[in-house]
């Protein structure tokens, strides 16, 4: 009985040691960790079934010693694994290690090996050699190549969220709470890059409020401890831009937002971001300056600028001024394309399409005039400039429109001026020749009148019966006289319009006459776009001469260059010399269309003309201008382009003589 007794007690505990065997490996298994013992004098070492597993071997597939053991830990922590055990075994510290090992299949696992403070697997067995070195380990090895993968990705991803924190000037808080004394903790958590942002020393740990408060701007300061206040009693979110003031004294934008975290709604903390925006703010001040600058231009230019495509009628950017200017209010929501368009007058609209339906089709820039109807009724003058850019969309253009009225009014009042001036001119030439006319109406009438009345007598005389011959022959003589008479009157006027010495002429300065008509027809040159240039002799003498004709000579000479010049622009030169001869030489030459190619003198003709609406009495009149006055005038062809009128005058002394 006793033996039975034993044998089925052995039984017993032979099932529950494998059963806590069993036990104990599913455990490791579980777990992913192994036991291991190893005997330093045999260097024989036994692992359990999960650390064959860990090693990527099947369990118990090989027995196991140091050797091979050493053969699967890579290669690159074999040495200082092993020295660091022996380092440790000879200092009496358990020998703990991480390192690196090489499945038979070459993957690389990461396993983690643990002695405990008993070094022998066997309770009480505690020998060791002389040196204090056991004769046996035991410990534990866990796989935690996972976790390691884990650790790596995790400071890979701190590094690369410090890194573009780094980069964008942005770093991280947390906080419990946000405390509403000075002297609160604020419970809070900053990345390095706060630190930085704000100039602090990280090792001196987060402010607390005051401290906090202390390093904002003094005109920022309390609008910052209301938004806090604000924050900690509402539990709401901030998205502030305030100015730090860093240790240093540089003040720097740092942008602050936050938000209130809650879980199953109860409140659990604050995170946000801390951002330095001080290029940015600063940039954007800039933009705010050169903004309000340019209208502030536009408005004082009457210029609006604008964007859109011309086809889709989309507008995309339109300025105050832009809508000012056709009378809306800047104020209103977005104004659509066919309300600015609709403004057009109808007379123009026809046109105007067309421009811009071929600018849209050629992809070409182009420049409108055009005019408008406000809303009060007022007609305006508009100008539109539109560039097209070759990488925009077909139809897109940018552009600038301009208020043109007053420019408008103003070239129709300088072409009335204009007009004005060439009908006086017209009227001096016309009112010379009725002068004339009348002049010499008046002096041959009663010439004429004794002819006729001694022709009437003549006739009496020879209707007599017989005939009075001598009567007759004497009104005859009378006729004769008085013809004669008249003869001379014509002479006489003849000879004071072209030759002659009106009494009215007067000494008189040249170049104040130059300068004078220069001054009288310079907005018709600009006009045209005709430069006058003049390059006088200074020390010129003066001219006995009627001061009015030789105003009218000027006129005429440089009116006509004007009219040679006027559809291309050009040049138009008066200069002065004086001959050896003493005489006056005046010189008038343009770049214009240039004289005819055949019988140049015809030009000097009356009546004869080359202007649609010309008398062809300018350049005769002209000529009989500067000969009564004892010059003479002709005109020669430029080598490049145009023509040269000049004239001559006598010097006073001459002309005296």
């Amino acid at each position: 009985m006793a033996n039975e007794d034993v044998q089925k007690t052995l039984a017993e505990l032979s099932r529950d040691l494998q059963e806590s065997k069993a036990r104990l490996e599913e455990a490791q298994r579980v777990a992913h960790v192994g036991h291991w013992e190893w005997d330093l004098e045999t260097n024989v070492v036994i692992w359990s079934d999960e650390t064959y597993r860990i090693f990527g071997l099947s369990p118990q597939e090989r027995p196991m010693d140091l050797a091979t053991v050493r053969a699967m830990v890579h290669p690159e922590d074999r040495e200082s694994l092993y020295r660091g055990v022996d380092e440790d075994l000879l200092a009496g510290v358990r020998p703990d290690a991480e390192f690196r090992i090489v499945r038979p299949n070459g993957e690389v696992r990461t396993v983690y090996s643990v002695t405990p403070k008993r070094w022998s697997s066997v309770p009480g067995d505690a020998k060791r050699d002389a040196s204090g070195r056991p004769h046996k380990l035991f410990g534990t090895v866990q796989d935690i190549t996972e976790r390691k993968r884990a650790e790596e990705a995790l400071k890979q991803s701190q590094f690369y969220l410090s890194e573009g924190q780094r980069l964008a000037h942005m770093g991280s808080w947390a906080s419990n709470d946000l405390g509403i004394r000075w002297s609160d903790d604020l419970g809070i958590y900053w990345s390095d890059e706060v630190y930085k942002i704000h100039g602090l020393d990280p090792q001196n740990g987060a402010p607390n409020l005051k401290q906090y408060l202390a390093t904002i701007h003094p005109d920022d300061r309390a609008s910052m401890a209301e938004t806090i206040r604000v924050m900690h009693e509402q539990r709401c979110g901030c998205d502030v831009t305030k100015r730090i003031v860093r240790p240093d004294g540089e003040v720097r934008y740092i942008r602050c937002v936050g938000v209130p975290v809650f879980e199953g709604g109860v409140f659990k903390a604050f995170h946000g971001t801390t951002m330095d925006v001080t290029e940015h703010e600063l940039l954007t001040q800039e933009l705010r300056r050169e903004r309000a600058y340019l209208t502030e231009a536009q408005s004082l230019t009457h210029t609006g600028s604008w964007a859109c495509n011309l086809l889709t009628r989309e507008i995309f950017h339109s300025s105050d001024e832009n809508a000012r200017l056709y009378g809306f209010d800047p104020s209103q929501s977005a104004i659509p394309f066919d309300r600015f368009y609709n403004a057009i007058l109808a007379e123009d609209e026809l046109a105007l399409r067309a421009r811009l339906e071929n600018a849209i089709r050629e992809g070409a820039d182009y420049d409108v005039e055009f005019r408008i109807r406000r809303a009060d009724g007022a007609i305006r003058f508009l100008r539109g400039i539109g560039h097209h850019n070759p990488s925009q969309e077909i139809g897109e253009y940018v552009g600038i429109t301009m208020d043109i009225t007053e420019r408008k009014r103003a070239e129709e009042e300088r072409e009335k001026l204009r007009q004005l001036e060439a009908d006086l001119a017209h009227i001096n030439r016309v009112n010379m020749m009725g002068e004339l006319a009348a002049a010499l109406a008046h002096e041959i009438r009663q010439p004429i009148a004794a002819s006729i009345t001694s022709a009437n007598a003549c006739l009496r005389w020879l209707a007599r019966d017989p005939p009075d011959l001598e009567r007759a022959r004497a009104a005859a003589a009378r006729i004769e006289q008085d013809g004669n008479r008249a003869a001379d009157v014509i002479n006489h006027l003849r000879s004071f319009y072209k030759k002659g010495t009106p009494p009215e002429r007067e000494i008189v300065d040249l170049n104040d006459i130059i300068r004078e008509m220069t001054a009288l027809l310079r907005k018709e040159a600009v006009r045209h776009s005709i430069k006058i240039y003049s390059e006088l002799r200074e020390d010129m003498p003066n001219v006995l001469a009627d001061h009015v004709q030789l105003q009218q000579v000027f006129m005429n000479l440089m009116l006509n260059a004007i009219e040679a010049m006027k559809d291309a622009g050009g040049k138009l030169t008066i200069s002065s010399r004086l001959t050896p001869e003493g005489q006056l030489v005046v010189s008038i030459s343009d770049t214009g269309v240039g004289l005819p190619t055949e019988n140049t003198e015809r030009i000097f003709d009356a009546f004869h003309t080359t202007k649609p609406q010309g008398t062809g009495m300018g350049l005769a009149i002209t000529r009989s201008i500067v000969e009564a006055h004892g010059g003479r005038l002709w005109a020669t062809a430029n080598q490049e382009a145009g023509a040269t009128f000049h004239f001559t005058l006598a010097a006073k002394a001459e002309a005296d003589a």
